[in-house]
């Protein structure tokens, strides 16, 4: 029986800000200045911001970049922040994966315990760069084909088989035939910006060739419960100047605002390549009690392989940025 079909509706422009609400923006934007058998670039950008009860402009409250250059096996060549830190030089050398969140705790292990916005950027940095090619099948027919021999993409393939739901064994995504065709279709993504709010989002770098954009939007309320609204989004540029969604996920939850456990979470699955991806869906209960500040770890340990979709995964670990976000609320607006 073939899966159904998958998700292909772009959830598009993010919602207003909310009258007293704290959000978080990250963008990591992979461009190749040299061509596609060049290094990549990776521009990374991610700001928090307040929101104060009377509407109008937000309060920034932190803000970090950084601006990396990767060889084609993800390994980093370059990479410096704004503002500095003097530490990330000591990444050069390590290859985007899961070597090299282990290099962020050993090289750079406060921004992690203070959920900096450089921190967040950083450990997308391992799945941005690794989708980050799709963008060449928006410019280049046969892109998957033209960059890989049949063996190499029979190699691929067999990686992959078991790494999340969409790539179990015998899902259709483990066909070569139909692993080239689905990933030459992309959903149209309209822009995440409103012109209404146009401080919404930090600013995007220009993408007027091939390029590939991994965004994020938490968004926080404090009341009785702390209340999230998350959003994740890989998309593309295409020659006609618009863009196309390969992966989209909406996230909805409630913690407690005294001991940060997760009360309840459901996601959305907005864009994805297969039939099989949404059914990791289902398995996000297994992180219900779990602590906010703890869920880098604990997505990873209780959604593992096949049980999780590995860029669901990546915006519920996200998700443990959001004690930060509640301390700009405490400290901007309070708590009444």
């Amino acid at each position: 029986m073939p899966p159904a079909p998958a998700p292909r509706s772009s959830a598009g422009a993010a919602p207003l800000r909310t009258p007293g609400s704290a959000r978080r923006t990250s963008s990591i934007d992979t461009s190749w200045p040299h061509g596609r058998a060049g290094t990549m670039r990776l521009i990374g950008r991610a700001r928090d911001i307040v929101t104060p009860r009377a509407g109008g402009a937000p309060v920034l409250c932190a803000e970090d970049s950084f601006d990396a250059v990767l060889k084609t096996d993800r390994t980093i060549v370059s990479i410096e922040a704004d503002p500095p830190r003097l530490d990330l030089t000591r990444l050069v050398g390590t290859r985007g994966g899961g070597k090299l969140r282990h290099a962020l705790e050993q090289f750079v292990p406060e921004e992690r315990r203070n959920a900096t916005p450089l921190y967040l950027i950083l450990d997308d940095i391992s799945g941005a760069s690794l989708v980050a090619p799709w963008a060449w099948s928006r410019w280049e027919k046969g892109w998957l084909e033209s960059g890989l021999t049949r063996p190499q993409l029979d190699k691929m393939i067999q990686d992959m088989a078991g790494i999340c739901t969409g790539f179990a064994p015998g899902s259709s995504s483990l066909d070569p035939n139909r692993l080239a065709n689905e990933s030459q279709d992309g959903t149209p993504a309209p822009d995440l910006r409103r012109p209404d709010d146009p401080e919404g989002w930090h600013a995007f770098t220009v993408q007027n060739t091939v390029g590939m954009r991994r965004a994020r939007r938490i968004d926080v309320t404090l009341g009785e419960v702390i209340a999230i609204e998350a959003a994740f989004q890989d998309s593309a540029a295409k020659p006609d100047g618009t863009r196309a969604a390969l992966h989209e996920y909406q996230l909805s939850a409630t913690a407690d605002p005294k001991s940060l456990r997760l009360l309840s979470i459901g996601a959305t699955p907005r864009v994805l390549p297969f039939g099989e991806c949404p059914g990791a869906v289902a398995n996000i209960s297994r992180l219900l009690d779990s602590e906010l500040p703890q869920l880098r770890q604990t997505v990873i340990d209780r959604l593992p392989g096949t049980l999780g979709c590995t860029h669901l995964n990546d915006a519920l670990r996200a998700l443990a940025e959001v004690p930060a976000l509640v301390n700009h609320l405490r400290d901007t607006i309070g708590t009444a």
